[in-house]
């Protein structure tokens, strides 16, 4: 059973997800989605870096928490370049002192709820870190709604060279990557909220019905409606 929530951390969510019984239980794709998340996974810290394409888990412990930062603000918390982390899941103590983590580590592993205290981890790093560049978050509202990359940079003021450095810091990717992302999100909540594809593909911000096809097939592993069908499969 998945259950996520907004957070109390602007932009984030928290989630938790527990397997009954992992001998049957469906294996799901994790998707890019431009975001970061910071795990704990039965007395274990991670890092979930920036996806490119999906990610499949495996045969790992029933019991997840999770805190996913808005994209490009994780960088900013973790103190590490997303770039370092693209396509990866870390331990946390690959990123922060040893001693650091066992004593984070320890706090939500005797919580009483692992989401609660994971989450209150979040918001103290936050405030005792810079804020994310607020630049970030207009880039991914641009991009977001389908703006070219390069009208994009020329409001932010920004040169090409510059948006992709600074992209591959907060997000792990150029801005090109980003805005190829953030489309598959777009057309997968249209997808799945019953619109047909070519309306999808349209409404999206793709060239037509086989250019979404190819995009989701290339990002995801699998066929839009294959991915759709999975999902159905969940529900109650």
């Amino acid at each position: 059973m998945y259950v996520e929530r907004a957070s109390r951390l602007p932009g984030a969510v928290v989630w938790s997800r527990t397997i009954e019984d992992p001998i049957t239980a469906r294996v799901h794709p994790v998707l890019p989605d431009g975001c970061m998340d910071l795990l704990w996974n039965e007395g274990r810290l991670l890092v979930a870096g920036p996806d490119t394409r999906a990610y499949v888990p495996g045969s790992e412990p029933a019991h997840w928490a999770g805190i996913r930062f808005a994209p490009g603000t994780a960088p900013t918390y973790l103190g590490v370049p997303a770039h370092e982390l693209r396509d990866r899941r870390v331990d946390l103590t690959d990123l922060w002192p040893a001693a650091t983590v066992r004593r984070l580590r320890s706090r939500v592993d005797t919580a009483p709820d692992p989401v609660t205290a994971l989450e209150e981890l979040a918001l103290r790093r936050a405030a005792e870190t810079p804020a994310p560049d607020p630049l970030l978050r207009h880039l991914v509202a641009a991009l977001d709604t389908g703006r070219p990359v390069a009208a994009t940079a020329d409001e932010l003021g920004l040169g090409a060279r510059q948006l992709h450095r600074r992209s591959l810091t907060a997000f792990g990717y150029g801005p090109k990557t980003l805005a190829r992302v953030l489309r598959l999100q777009r057309a997968l909540a249209l997808a799945r909220a019953g619109v047909p594809f070519a309306q999808t593909a349209a409404r999206s911000g793709y060239a037509d019905q086989a250019h979404l096809a190819r995009d989701v097939k290339e990002l995801t592993g699998m066929p839009l409606g294959e991915l759709l069908a999975r999902a159905d499969q969940d529900l109650p």
